[in-house]
């Protein structure tokens, strides 16, 4: 789960700053380096601006001891006004160059960041999604990199920035009163450190309480997608109570939280103010024996906010370094990822669809000690129709995703056309794969962008035509926009048939050698399906089809059934054949299903 912007720092979040982890940040300053000139130059900018911003408070005491009478290099006030104006225009000038010098830097880099983290992630091997959730992926090309955005364009400026007003006005105040710096040195970093201490508990207080914020979200979140089974067992008062109980931890925490923030600020006011008062105090005995001017007085007091500004900015700064060490380590991470094994010198070729599985043994990674194939073998020849029977777990679309090369195969081979698939590029594997599955989530543009994935390059006379031979065109033609109607998010706009026949067109403009049909019809009504039907008989003509069976009934005209148990075949044959065999597993599953119409003629 994507964490909230401006939330306390997670504890699992922080990262030291140190050699190891401050270079994984700079592993990030690769995408920089295209725009090192902009980076540079910007870089410039912020450290005349800063140098610029710091000589106004020295200018503006000039003018107080103008004022009283004391000479310096212009003792016209109202010259050293116009200075002071000059000061302020050059540095806004300056940090306008600044900013929008860093803000190309940073969006054109995290532009490219988030480039190839997609386009890693969409190569990486399913082994790699088995391994994630998908809103963690989804929070590291977003928050995380939006987290690196920010260190960019605001926090390594912010760093440069406060860094420099910190060390050069130490620095200037130690040249010209080294007294009262030394008086101040010692009273207000005491002050902030006890500040800071105290900000952090107060932050753990917060965290808590966002925490249990979230826990009393989560039961909003489970009532409401549960409201039916809420409603029906009658549940309303108790998910009420449940929430309410919620909330009251919610309260008493943030309330003690309350307590603390009103003593903190209190010692805000009181500690520092207090602090201020002392060190103006000293000035002002400085100023009373002669050993100090008042000009000097009110620079010393400006540039000592300005520090005192940059003293408390770099405890924030800090913390977001941290958080970009910890979001860079994340990116990092899948930009390191082994994408899928590719095949350069494999050539582009259309197969004839012969599918051989030789003694095949496979386990999936997440699960090592569970034998999903356990030795498996049987035979495909060119044009067949084949159909893969048998309970949910018995590995059927497991051999699929072998065929698909989503995984490697363990033991054992598969034969594609008598050549090894660990051979095979898998892009080029699968461009002579077709897929209709039994759920059709569509992409949310338009029909025509739905078809066209199969083959963006195809024409629309083409698109058209896969559209009449998946019997999509009937209800295409009747929107209003066509083709150009939009899907909705997940195809959400359309009925179950009709998605059907948009990946049945999207497979017949995809013209593959091999056709996978995860039982397209076993969800639709009987209209539907007679529909759905008619399109998959057009788009198995000539080619090598593999169904997953689900609704036996579906299979009858197949040219042969293999039936899986526990990874193995144990019977094969056409569905007349296997219907028939006494004891059979086949004839089990067959009288389970539809034992009423085994006695109809089969069509």
């Amino acid at each position: 789960m994507a964490k909230q912007r401006g939330l306390p720092l997670d504890e699992s979040e922080k990262r030291k700053l140190n050699k190891k982890n401050l270079d994984k940040l700079s592993g990030i300053f690769r995408f920089v380096l295209p725009y090192k000139g902009s980076f540079i130059l910007g870089m410039l900018f912020l450290f005349f601006s800063s140098l610029m911003l710091l000589t106004f408070p020295f200018v503006a005491g000039k003018l107080i001891d103008a004022a009283s009478g004391k000479d310096w290099i212009i003792n016209d006030i109202n010259g050293i006004a116009y200075i002071l104006l000059g000061i302020l225009l050059v540095q806004s000038i300056f940090s306008f160059f600044r900013v929008w010098l860093f803000a190309q830097v940073s969006e054109r880099s995290m532009r490219d960041i988030r480039v190839a983290l997609y386009d890693r992630l969409v190569r990486l091997p399913m082994t790699f999604f088995d391994q994630r959730r998908t809103g963690e992926l989804i929070s590291r090309i977003t928050s995380d990199v939006s987290m690196l955005q920010d260190t960019f364009s605001i926090t390594l400026a912010e760093l440069l920035r406060q860094l420099i007003t910190l060390i050069v006005g130490i620095g200037f105040l130690f040249y010209t009163t080294p007294r009262l710096t030394l008086f101040m040195l010692a009273t207000i970093p005491v002050l902030v450190i006890i500040a800071m201490v105290f900000g952090k508990f107060i932050r753990k207080l917060s965290k808590t309480t966002q925490d249990e914020l979230a826990a009393a979200n989560v039961v909003v979140e489970e009532t409401l997608q549960s409201i039916i089974t809420v409603k029906s067992f009658t549940g309303e008062a108790y998910e009420s109570n449940r929430y309410r109980n919620r909330l009251e931890r919610v309260v008493t925490i943030a309330l003690k939280a309350a307590g603390f923030r009103g003593a903190f600020i209190s010692f805000i006011i009181f500690a520092l103010f207090g602090g201020i008062v002392a060190v103006i105090w000293y000035g002002a005995t400085l100023v009373s024996a002669g050993e100090m001017s008042i000009g000097d007085l009110v620079s010393f007091v400006l540039y000592t906010t300005f520090i005192g500004g940059s003293i408390a900015g770099l405890g924030d700064i800090y913390g977001q370094v941290q958080k970009a060490i910890g979001s860079s380590e994340r990116v990092l991470e899948i930009l390191e990822e082994e994408a899928e094994q590719e095949m350069p010198t494999s050539e582009e070729k259309r197969v004839s669809g012969a599918i051989s599985f030789d003694e095949v043994i496979f386990h999936y990674p997440t699960r090592p000690e569970f034998r999903v194939l356990d030795g498996l073998s049987f035979t495909i020849a060119p044009g067949e129709k084949v159909a893969l029977a048998g309970h949910s777990g018995a590995g059927k679309s497991t051999v699929i995703q072998l065929l698909l090369k989503f995984y490697n195969v363990g033991q054992g081979d598969i034969l594609l056309d008598g050549e090894s698939i660990r051979q095979w590029d898998p892009h080029k594997l699968r461009k002579n794969i077709g897929i209709v599955p039994q759920e059709v989530l569509l992409f949310g543009g338009s029909i025509r962008e739905n078809i066209l994935y199969a083959r963006p390059g195809a024409s629309e006379q083409e698109v058209v035509q896969a559209a009449r031979q998946a019997n999509a065109w009937e209800f295409i033609e009747r929107f209003p926009e066509g083709l150009d109607t939009l899907v909705g998010e997940r195809g959400i706009k359309l009925s179950g048939g009709q998605r059907q026949r948009i990946a049945i067109a999207r497979a017949i403009l995809k013209d593959p050698a091999i056709l996978i049909l995860d039982e397209a019809t076993s969800s639709l009504d009987a209209a539907s399906e007679a529909l759905v039907q008619e399109a998959l008989d057009q788009l198995m003509q000539g080619r090598t089809t593999i169904i997953i069976a689900h609704r036996l009934a579906t299979i009858r005209k197949v040219d042969r059934i293999y039936v899986l148990k526990a990874g193995k075949i144990i019977e094969e044959g056409n569905h007349e054949e296997l219907s028939a065999k006494q004891g059979g597993h086949y004839a089990h599953l067959v009288n389970l299903q539809f034992a009423d119409e085994i006695a109809k003629p089969s069509d």
